[in-house]
């Protein structure tokens, strides 16, 4: 699966992946091959922080 590139698209997309199948952001990136720190600061740029406390961005 390609990630969209539009922020809030991306948000909401990885955020449904964490919520229904990854226990983790890096479990997350490590199975569909997506940089970890590349993501965080897509996200990052719009105002998004990852909690992994809840396992999600927010």
């Amino acid at each position: 699966m390609t990630l969209p590139e539009d922020p809030m698209m991306l948000f909401s997309v990885i955020n449904m992946k964490l919520r229904d199948n990854y226990a983790s952001l890096d479990e997350l990136c490590d199975d569909m091959n997506v940089k970890k720190e590349i993501l965080v600061q897509k996200l990052k740029d719009v105002g998004f922080e990852y909690s992994q406390e809840n396992n999600k961005f927010w």
